[in-house]
């Protein structure tokens, strides 16, 4: 049976590990609590291929603990709670050295109930849990679980790395070793692995399947990109273009092209995205690219994020698509993305500058004497609830941020802005 290179590959001791210096890297927070022995419940949250079932793995090869995995993609509530019976088990034995660790890859698709199972285990010191997620823990796992298990957050692989794990390859690997190897470029390699080590693994065994026996192993940015062109779903048959196809689908939406951000959305649908990544990136899409152009984006992204859970898989592909094709043709605005990007520039820069005294409230006699809130004018005690004061800080010299951009809605907003401030500030 033919082992993928990624596999032949996976490091089974930290020294082989590449990349995730900050937690693995000489005296970092998980190569000490591995080389230790003492384990505490955490969750790995980064992108596809840097790393995290290895890490796993590796914990497995050096403790002395019962290791158990559960894929969140196949298991139940069942399956957990089998598991936690037999870690019980193992706890009450008197040949076990330490706590067992229950590993479950891919946390994010645990439902409550399925997390709720754990809860108590993971409370009451039966099992370490270990999660490997691709989704931001603080959406997809309950708050209890959450609060007793720290979260690490694994980064895709510098081209340092990358390259590392290239020369690796073809140093080590049985069947690299006995071929003939030239790397002739390896800007488009690093470019289509984006980070991730099993793409780049991938890649090479792509390559390496159409070069006959007798024939040297040419790496170089041609040779990639026919491969990859030539094969696309071979490379992405186990979803690992998918961040590259959420990239063309957000793009085409904020390229207001209805049929590419449609056929993007098909394509994720088709590669078992989970529908929840895809609702929160339209949900991202419409304050970020669409914002004050016209606010029922928002909306309606948040409606379709609600009603996507109301009714389940497969009906929510036709709401993803109603919101997808209303953001795609709706104007488009990102005023607000950069007004709060360069507000905090500006805070980064200033510190913290005091509150203007009139600005401030006064609940105490000591604060009136002060002159807290003293100078403070009420706008809805004058005419069209309106009246020009300052609301910034004296030493900002009032900084514009906001800056609108050319559409109806904004265009309407910038002239009563103007009509309320002719004066200036």
């Amino acid at each position: 049976m033919y082992e993928p290179l990624a596999e032949r590959l996976r490091p089974k001791t930290l020294d082989e590990y590449i990349g995730q210096k900050h937690l693995v890297g000489d005296g970092a927070i998980l190569r000490r609590m591995i080389e230790s022995g003492n384990i505490a419940s955490f969750i790995l949250w980064g992108p596809p291929g840097v790393g995290k079932t290895t890490i796993a793995r590796i914990i497995a090869e050096q403790t002395q603990v019962p290791f158990y995995t559960l894929s969140a993609v196949t298991s139940g509530v069942k399956d957990v709670r089998e598991v936690i019976d037999r870690c019980k088990r193992d706890t009450q034995s008197m040949f076990t050295k330490g706590r067992p660790i229950l590993f479950i890859d891919e946390i994010h698709r645990f439902n409550k109930s399925q997390q709720d199972s754990l809860l108590g285990a993971v409370e009451n010191g039966t099992v370490t849990l270990i999660g490997a997620t691709t989704e931001n823990p603080s959406f997809e796992v309950i708050r209890p679980l959450l609060s007793r298990a720290q979260v690490y957050v694994l980064n895709p692989l510098e081209k340092e790395d990358l390259l590392e794990l290239l020369n690796r390859a073809i140093s080590t690997d049985e069947i690299f070793a006995n071929r003939e190897v030239r790397i002739e470029s390896t800007e488009a390699l690093l470019r289509f692995s984006g980070g991730d080590a099993r793409k780049l693994l991938n890649i090479l065994d792509l390559i390496m399947q159409a070069v006959k026996d007798n024939e040297p192993f040419i790496i170089s940015d041609e040779i990639v990109t026919e491969r990859l062109q030539q094969n696309p779903m071979a490379f992405d048959k186990n979803g690992e273009l998918h961040y590259d196809i959420i990239s063309a689908f957000i793009k085409s939406v904020r390229g207001s092209d209805p049929d590419a951000a449609i056929y993007w959305l098909a394509r994720l649908i088709a590669g078992g995205e989970d529908p929840k990544f895809i609702a929160r990136r339209l949900a991202i899409l419409a304050s970020e690219d669409i914002g004050l152009a016209n606010p029922n984006a928002m909306l309606l992204a948040n409606a379709t994020f609600d009603i996507l859970a109301k009714i389940g898989w497969p009906e929510g592909r036709i709401p993803l698509a109603e919101c997808t094709i209303y953001l795609a043709t709706s104007p488009k605005s990102n005023s607000a993305y950069k007004a709060i990007n360069a507000a905090l520039q500006f805070v980064e820069q200033t510190g913290n500058l005091p509150v203007p005294l009139h600005l401030r409230n006064a609940p105490t006699k000591l604060m009136e004497e002060l002159g807290y809130g003293q100078d403070y004018k009420y706008s809805h005690d004058y005419p069209g609830n309106f009246v020009q004061q300052e609301f910034m800080p004296a030493e900002a010299n009032h900084p514009t941020f906001w800056t609108p951009c050319h559409n109806p809605s904004e265009a309407k907003m910038a002239e009563r802005m103007n009509i309320l401030w002719s004066k200036e500030k």
